[in-house]
């Protein structure tokens, strides 16, 4: 598939460096985070990011991680689990 974006606004969405394809990849993935359509591993897996990388570049465009008291919880127990 082919889709022409202008560098103009690749550049007003501050994404430089990198093939167009691949800056607009991490804008659409992003937006299918923000709207919950994806996870923050599956998100970061499509834009070809570790999901710390995701984590700083969502925060960079003030995305929220969506995480909520239930996923403390979870972290919390795997934590006790792991002896961390």
């Amino acid at each position: 598939m082919t889709v022409e974006i202008p560098e103009e606004v690749l550049e007003l969405a501050d994404l430089r460096g990198g093939s167009a394809s691949n800056r607009a990849t991490w804008m659409l993935v992003l937006e299918l985070f923000r709207e919950g359509r994806v996870s923050l591993g599956r998100a970061a897996e499509l834009a070809g990011a570790s999901v710390e990388e995701f984590m700083d570049f969502s925060a960079q465009r003030q995305v929220s991680l969506h995480y909520s008291e239930s996923d403390l919880c979870e972290d919390r127990s795997a934590a006790d689990r792991l002896k961390l």
